[in-house]
């Protein structure tokens, strides 16, 4: 064999490494971003599910409070018109804020709640009580989940030299589900 053969060999060997060492990183890098995207719109999948049960058990928990506050009428306007705004929600950042808002219209039911102890020992109204509550502790954990799901896209997506590729194929940057600001004041109850 001549040099030449020998130098042209050697070369195309070193092109079809480089090319297979390209082809598996961006295999497998694009690879990645498809399964942290799956794992995240899984994520939100569960939020919405606990998200929907919440919104399914408010028209029970508003009409048991109605019985026994009617002169609070404007607070189970606000819980119900927040939950209206919920179902009408398209986009994920759209669902979120729509959220947090009945959370905030839910918080405040709940104060006024503490203005009625015949309320507040009602069996119906407790059992609700509690559903809500738990209901709430899955949707936390759910949040906690799907935040962790952003979490690792984003920084994924965002990483060199994979954010050139995820540039090019568009994965994009993920919402976190963020609590609003109103959440870290605690409701006050007044007597």
């Amino acid at each position: 064999m001549t040099n030449a053969k020998r130098n042209l060999l050697i070369a195309v060997v070193v092109i079809l490494v480089l090319a297979g060492a390209v082809y598996s990183f961006f295999k497998g890098t694009y690879n990645q971003f498809v399964a942290l995207q799956e794992a995240l719109n899984s994520s939100w999948a569960q939020v919405e599910n606990q998200l929907q049960r919440r919104y399914d058990l408010i028209p029970n928990l508003v009409e048991t409070v109605k019985g026994y506050a009617k002169q609070e009428q404007n607070v189970l306007v606000e819980v119900t018109n927040a939950r209206a705004r919920v179902g009408g929600a398209t986009t994920v950042p759209d669902k979120i804020t729509a959220n947090n808002e009945l959370s905030g219209a839910l918080s405040r039911l709940l104060v006024v709640v503490e203005r009625y102890p015949d309320l507040k020992s009602n069996q119906n109204f407790l059992r609700l009580q509690d559903e809500l509550a738990g209901t709430e502790n899955r949707i936390a954990v759910e949040r906690r989940r799907y935040n962790e799901a952003v979490q690792a896209y984003n920084v994924a997506i965002r990483s060199f030299p994979a954010n050139l590729l995820a540039g090019m194929f568009g994965f994009t940057k993920a919402a976190f589900f963020e609590a609003p600001a109103a959440a870290k004041a605690a409701p006050q109850v007044k007597f």
